[in-house]
C-alpha cells in the first residue's frame, strides 16, 4: 500500500470539557469548553480555524449540527462537516481532516464532539435512544436494545473462544483503576471483579458495571498541517496510519458475531504506518461494554484471538504493564457521551505521547494504537499516532 495520509498531517492540541454531571452546561457549551482548551493547548486562536468536523447529538435539536456548531463558535470554515458513523465517528474525522489538509482544502481543522447526555437526557429517552440502533423492521419491535446486542455478541465469544465473565470484568476494574489517576475522570469509586460480577444485570452476561457511563462531556482536537507545529508551545502526535472498514449497520446483516471490521481497519493502518502490532507501545480501544476491547484487541493483533481475556485479567494491560490499554479508564470510566467517548481515547493518547500523564504515565510511548467502532461491531476506524515522523 502506498504511504496515503502517513506524515501528511499531525495533532497540535487537545482538550476536554468538565466532565459528570454538568446541569449548567448544554451539550453546545460543553463543545465550545472543549474547543477553548484544544485551541489553548495549541496555541491556536479561533481565526486560524478553516476546517470543522463533529458528529452528532441526541440532545442538541439540530439537523446541520456541523454548522450550527460553527455558528456557535464564531468560526467561517472552508471545509465543514458532520460525520455520522456512531461512536467511529472521531477516528473517521481525523482521517477525514487528514486527507482535506493533504489536499490543500485547510490547514487547521477543529474537531468536536460531546453531549449533555447525563444531565440532558430523561431516563426515557435514554432508553428511547438506546433503541434506535436496533434495526426498525425486525430487531426493535421484539426489545433489542444496544446493551441487548452486544449480550448476544459476549454470549456467543465466550461460547467461541472461552473468555469469561471474570475476565471481562477484570475490563472493568482495570479501567476503573486507570480513571482513579486521571483527575478530570467520571467515576473514580474504586471496584473489586465481585463488584462487576454482582451489579445489576443489564443484559446477561453484561451488568451495570460492564456498560459505558452516561457523562455530560465534550472532547476536542485539532489536526493540522504539519508546517503549523513548528511553532506551537507543544509537540505535535503525528499521523502515521489509519484504516476504515464497515461490515454492516444492523446486527442482523452481521457476517459474524465473532468477527469484525477491526481486522480490516487494522490492517490498512499498520500498512500505511508501515509498522506492526509489535511496535505499538499502548492502545486506546473503544470500550462501551467490557467484552468490545476484549474482541478489538484480538482483532488487531495485539495478543493471539481467544487470548483478549487473559491479557485484562493477568493484569497486562494496566499503564505499567506490557500493553497499556485504555490508560484514562475509558468509557466504561473515564466518561462517555456520544461520539466524544472515542474522541476521548484520542485525546489520552496525545497526552500519553507527549509524556504528559503524570502518575499515569506509560514508560513506552513512541507509538500509540487507537481504535473507535460504531453501531453494534459496524463501523471501525484505527489511527496509528507517533510522537516523531515514521
Amino acid at each position: 500500500m502506498s504511504e496515503g495520509l502517513r506524515n501528511r498531517a499531525v495533532v497540535v492540541g487537545v482538550g476536554e470539557s468538565d466532565i459528570g454531571k454538568v446541569p449548567n452546561m448544554t451539550g453546545l457549551g460543553l463543545n465550545a469548553q472543549a474547543a477553548k482548551r484544544a485551541l489553548d493547548d495549541a496555541g491556536l486562536k479561533p481565526s486560524d480555524i478553516d476546517g470543522l468536523l463533529t458528529a452528532y447529538s441526541f440532545t442538541e435539536p439540530y439537523f446541520m449540527l456541523g454548522s450550527v456548531l460553527a455558528e456557535y463558535l464564531g468560526l467561517k470554515p472552508t471545509f465543514c462537516a458532520s460525520v455520522i458513523v456512531g461512536g467511529a465517528s472521531p477516528a473517521a474525522m481525523i482521517g477525514h481532516a487528514a486527507a482535506a489538509i493533504a489536499a490543500g482544502r485547510c490547514r487547521a481543522v477543529l474537531i468536536c464532539a460531546g453531549e449533555n447526555r447525563a444531565t440532558g437526557l430523561s431516563r426515557d429517552e435514554a432508553v428511547t435512544a438506546l433503541a434506535a440502533v436496533g434495526h426498525p423492521y425486525f430487531e426493535a419491535p421484539y426489545g433489542a436494545f444496544i446493551p441487548a446486542l452486544y449480550a448476544m455478541v459476549a454470549n456467543r465469544y465466550m461460547h467461541e473462544y472461552g473468555t469469561t465473565s471474570e475476565q471481562m470484568a477484570a475490563v472493568a476494574v482495570q479501567s476503573r483503576k486507570h480513571a482513579m489517576l486521571h483527575p478530570n475522570a467520571h467515576m473514580r469509586t474504586p471496584i473489586s471483579v465481585d463488584d462487576v460480577l454482582n451489579a445489576k444485570r443489564i443484559a446477561d452476561p453484561l451488568g451495570v458495571l460492564d456498560c459505558c457511563l452516561i457523562s455530560d462531556a465534550g472532547g476536542a482536537i485539532v489536526v493540522a498541517h504539519p508546517d503549523l507545529a513548528r511553532d506551537r508551545p507543544k509537540a505535535p502526535a503525528w499521523l502515521l496510519g489509519v484504516g476504515e472498514h464497515h461490515t454492516h449497520e444492523h446486527l442482523i446483516a452481521s457476517p459474524s458475531l465473532t468477527e469484525f471490521g477491526a481486522i480490516e481497519s487494522g490492517r490498512l493502518a499498520y500498512a500505511m504506518a508501515g509498522l506492526g502490532p509489535k511496535e505499538i507501545d499502548f492502545a486506546e480501544l473503544y470500550d462501551c461494554f467490557s467484552i468490545v476491547p476484549i474482541i478489538e484487541a484480538e482483532e488487531l493483533g495485539l495478543c493471539d484471538r481467544g487470548e483478549g481475556g487473559a491479557l485484562f485479567a493477568g493484569g497486562h494491560a494496566a499503564f505499567n504493564g506490557r500493553l497499556p490499554i485504555n490508560t484514562h479508564g475509558g468509557m466504561l470510566s473515564h466518561a462517555h457521551a456520544g461520539a466524544a467517548g472515542g474522541l476521548f481515547g484520542v485525546i489520552e493518547a496525545v497526552r500519553q505521547l507527549r509524556g504528559e500523564c503524570s502518575n499515569r504515565q506509560v514508560s513506552k510511548h513512541e507509538v500509540a494504537l487507537v481504535h473507535s467502532e460504531g453501531g453494534i461491531m459496524s463501523s471501525h476506524c484505527t489511527l496509528i499516532l507517533g510522537r516523531d515522523r515514521n
